[in-house]
């Protein structure tokens, strides 16, 4: 490896992985693991293997499976407070001090190479060694690696290896079509292994070939409709991923919708004449009730991060590109809305509360969409990426609004039963048509397809469709129960969400 000299261009970075070469001996992990202290569970690196064919015409295929190295990084736009970075080397860096733990550079990831390490509860991944790089060394993997298979060089350099392989033969990126552009070149790969739903997984999430059930059931010429439906391609040795968002996140954008709606529906009531400004549902209900489920959701969103006593560093020291720090800022600037129409019903100023409505109005529904664009910010998840999720959480932030307004106007103002039933009803068949357009329509990708299948026919379906079915009875049941059909449709939303985030971080990326 050639040290750059002082006045000579900055060094691109960039990492060829010969896969013909590779023999599957984990040196590369282990390497990596003791370099680096990586903690057992989780890991920088590692070599997954996909079994092809039917014995005894089979193949054994490899992938050195790591970070990407990505020029255009999802995961440092994602990080709302820089803790991942790229440096001028390319190299796309980490520090651990400044991470909250948040999940969003995971979630936005297309190639699954960040975890959280369980022992300091920050992101980690591979960062090149880096640390021997600025040594002039070599990275572990490389060094132990007994066939050569991993070489790292400059690609500024035109006589480095890796800048003549890179230019003169055929390598291969993962997930192209994620425009990441990736200095983590693939020599010799195969498409089993670079597609991570190319291979059948193993039924019960067992990988090795001794460990299949023996007998007719078994993968071979006398069962071939279960394998691939080119090849019999199996999966035969992964690391587990586990999505990096939990129920609090589907929590979260609930409580986040009934935040905005408890807000923006009194609002409509009264720009549409059917409420007045003085009215005890706009004066008081509305900063009240958005006030307290803006408070559940900084009290979910900060629940979620693994370090929550660092979260006001997305406010001290915020990386603008991150949809995380543009909603934080948002919804602090929502809540101080909402505090001081709060502020003017205690003073009688109702002037200056009819005033604030004219910014409460835009925050609002800031908040409710801006959710949209963090999920769109996950490139790594294809459902997520849908271009009408802004309209739609405007639609669920009506409902929740609607939903949680009924029983407060039966108390406080009667004569706006009526239009609130209304209004919740409209909204409910709103959303179902949303939901129907996204689950008939055919998808853009494998990937999108398959969390819609997973969404309504696997692992999510019970709590998607028992969501779907509580909005659309306690829409209709509104018409006739009045406030009572609000909880219906409140849980139904709740199921929704939950369902929803689920999906769309089930299919397997590495």
């Amino acid at each position: 490896m050639t040290v750059t000299d002082a006045g000579a261009p900055t060094p691109k970075w960039a990492k060829v992985i010969d896969q013909s070469k590779c023999i599957g001996c984990h040196a590369c992990t282990t390497a990596c693991k003791s370099e680096n202290e990586v903690p057992i569970g989780v890991t920088r690196t590692y070599v997954k293997s996909v079994d092809v064919g039917f014995f005894p015409q089979a193949r054994r295929s490899f992938q050195v499976t790591r970070c990407n190295q990505c020029a255009d990084a999802p995961c440092v736009a994602a990080c709302p407070t820089t803790a991942m970075f790229a440096r001028p080397d390319g190299i796309v860096d980490f520090n651990k001090s400044s991470c909250i733990g948040c999940k969003a550079c995971i979630a936005a990831c297309p190639y699954d190479a960040i975890f959280i390490n369980p022992e300091d509860h920050s992101a980690e991944k591979c960062n090149f060694c880096a640390h021997r790089i600025d040594q002039g060394l070599e990275p572990a993997c490389v060094v132990v690696c007994p066939v050569e298979a991993i070489l790292v060089g400059d690609l500024n350099d035109p006589t480095a290896k890796v800048t003549q392989i890179v230019n003169r033969q055929a390598v291969q990126v993962r997930r192209p079509e994620k425009e990441t552009r990736p200095k983590l070149f693939y020599k010799g790969a195969s498409q089993a292994t670079l597609d991570p739903l190319a291979a059948r997984r193993p039924d019960g999430g067992l990988y090795a070939w001794a460990e299949q059930p023996s007998g007719p059931q078994e993968v071979g010429a006398g069962n071939p409709e279960r394998a691939n439906s080119s090849a019999a391609v199996l999966l035969s040795y992964d690391v587990s991923h586990t999505a990096p968002w939990g129920w609090r996140v589907g929590a979260y954008i609930w409580t986040k919708s009934i935040a905005a709606g408890a807000y923006l529906v009194p609002l409509l009531l009264v720009l549409f004449g059917q409420a007045s400004w003085q009215g005890p549902l706009w004066t008081w209900f509305a900063p009240l009730a958005g006030a307290a489920f803006t408070l559940a959701t900084a009290v979910f969103l900060v629940w979620d991060l693994k370090h929550p006593e660092r979260f006001l560093l997305v406010l001290t020291r915020p990386q603008w590109r991150s949809w995380l720090v543009r909603g934080a800022f948002i919804i602090t600037g929502y809540s101080a809305v909402l505090g001081l129409h709060l502020l003017a019903s205690l003073l009688g100023a109702s002037g200056l509360a009819q005033a604030l409505a004219f910014l409460g109005l835009p925050l609002a529904a800031m908040t409710a969409i801006y959710t949209a664009y963090l999920l769109a910010q996950a490139k790594a998840r294809d459902l997520w990426q849908n271009p009408l999720l802004p309209p739609h959480l405007l639609v669920q932030a009506v409902l929740a609004g609607a939903a949680i307004s009924l029983p407060a106007a039966a108390w406080l103002e009667p004569k706006l039963v009526a239009p609130l039933v209304l209004l919740l009803a409209g909204s409910a068949i709103v959303h179902l048509l949303f939901v129907a357009g996204e689950v008939t329509l055919t998808h853009a990708t494998a990937h999108a397809h398959l969390a819609m299948k997973n969404l309504t026919r696997g692992p999510q379906a019970r709590a998607f469709w028992t969501g779907q079915a509580l909005l659309l009875v306690g829409g209709v049941a509104a018409l006739a129960l009045g406030p009572w059909a609000a909880p219906l449709a409140l849980a139904g939303l709740a199921a929704h969400e939950h369902a929803y985030v689920q999906a769309g971080q089930s299919v397997p990326l590495a």
